[in-house]
């Protein structure tokens, strides 16, 4: 298969050059021994033997390039196969010593934050276990350092570094939007309540800012399935709340260190025994594998939840019971930090089976399953680069058509959000649903009561 993976030029499938004002202006403003010095930093002082292994390592066999869907979705462009990002990125760094061109930093740029989502399928398909979301990152990282990430995302960290949220929620606004959705809620149950910063609670629930922003009834419906449920639950009421962390995705390690500890330490001063993350996948990666390494942790200081693992708790155990199934034929997108990053794709199927009458599954599925094409911050990166989002999508696209399914369920914000630009782009006749909102709308709205 050496052949996959040489770099004959193709066409670029309609695609344009993105003009994107972060990476232009960061361009501008550097020299070649910034551009030098940056690089061979990285590499000298940030790398270690993990990284030289991958490097000496890699084959170019071409075994991990039918994992990529981005691949897939260009006619199988050797360029876009990710061994051929590599080869384009972080190989011509090292063989060219740091001397790199500001057109090739363009390029790569391009390639590290549009045209991989860091989603670790390759590394499933790599005879030697080559963290290929790994390299990528890297050559994030470098990106970050020179200053040419793509604008839209760098304001996301630009945000959360000084509001302690994404969306630049103020804190007066947060209370607020919990205090109206409980009063919300309490059309289904009069006595609820969101209680804020409670003491010893059992769980702090926390979400991403773009909830409160542009989805607040999510957290409606959050507190609507916890009191049915009969659980001890508090919400913080100050920074900390925002689980979300864009900043691990632009290599700015920094920030996404301190954003992590700040979530951490708003659970361990309200004394709560575990924190239960809303349906988000990068957010749970952010806090259960990546923050705790960077503020210097083996593992976090609170025990942490993914919705998933909540929800099927809730179910299997009778806290939250279905008065009747979801009639509408469901199919299931497996988000790539919880199935692949976690293994929660078998709980997220019963789950469904639970919830649903009819159920189809995705071909390939779980752990396999084909990126939603918005992870790894690559949404984040803006209105810019949606165009070849869409074109890189093709592949998500078709296997979506397939199930035939009325109702995608996706149980991630990013892939709720990406998934719902792919039916809306190429005009597929699907509704895109959390976990929640199947529960909410299926549930008895009855408080659990233990068995004596």
């Amino acid at each position: 298969m050496q052949e996959t993976l040489t770099t004959n030029e193709k066409p670029e499938s309609n695609k344009k050059d993105v003009i994107d004002e972060g990476v232009e202006k960061g361009l501008a403003r550097l020299t070649p021994e910034k551009i030098s010095t940056v690089i061979n930093q990285v590499l000298t002082k940030e790398t270690g033997a993990r990284f030289k292994v991958y490097v000496e390592t890699c084959m170019r066999c071409g075994l991990c390039a039918d994992a990529c869907s981005i691949f897939l979705s260009n006619d199988r462009d050797p360029k876009l196969s990710p061994a051929g990002k590599v080869k384009q990125t972080i190989l011509e760094m090292i063989n060219k010593k740091g001397k790199v061109s500001k057109q090739l930093l363009k390029d790569v740029v391009r390639i590290a934050h549009t045209e991989c989502n860091v989603c670790k399928k390759c590394s499933m398909y790599c005879p030697f276990g080559i963290d290929i979301a790994y390299m990528m990152t890297l050559v994030r990282r470098i990106c970050h350092k020179l200053e040419i990430t793509p604008l839209y995302i760098q304001d996301t960290v630009n945000s959360h570094s000084a509001t302690m949220n994404q969306m630049w929620v103020k804190e007066d606004e947060w209370i607020d939007t919990l205090q109206w959705q409980e009063e919300d809620a309490r059309e289904e149950f009069e006595n609820l309540r969101i209680p804020l910063d409670k003491d010893g609670a059992d769980i702090m629930y926390s979400v991403i800012a773009p909830e409160p922003k542009f989805q607040a009834g999510l957290i409606y419906q959050t507190a609507v399935i916890m009191h049915a449920a009969g659980l001890d639950w508090t919400m913080p009421s100050t920074p900390g709340w925002d689980n979300s962390n864009m900043a691990m995705f632009t290599g700015d390690f920094e920030i996404s260190g301190r954003i992590a500890r700040a979530h951490y330490e708003t659970a361990t001063k309200l004394h709560v025994k575990k924190i239960v993350m809303g349906e988000c996948g990068h957010a749970f990666r952010s806090v259960y594998d990546v923050g705790n390494r960077w503020v210097g942790w083996a593992m976090p200081p609170v025990d942490l939840v993914h919705a998933i693992d909540f929800y099927h708790d809730l179910l299997t155990s009778g806290r939250i019971k279905v008065k009747e199934q979801y009639k509408k034929t469901v199919t299931l997108h497996d988000p790539c930090n919880v199935s692949r990053g976690r293994g929660l794709h078998n709980k997220a199927r019963e789950i469904v089976n639970i919830l649903c009458e009819s159920f189809i599954e995705m071909t390939p599925n779980r752990e396999h399953n084909y990126c939603c094409g918005a992870g790894g911050g690559v949404i984040n990166c803006g209105p810019p680069w949606k165009g070849s989002r869409m074109i890189n999508n093709r592949e998500k696209k078709e296997q979506l058509e397939r199930t035939g399914a009325q109702v995608l369920i996706a149980p991630c914000h990013n892939c709720h959000s990406g998934l719902e630009d792919i039916v809306h782009h190429y005009g597929l006749k699907m509704e895109i649903k959390f976990l929640g909102d199947i529960i909410f709308e299926v549930m008895e709205k009855t408080i659990y009561q233990k068995d004596s």
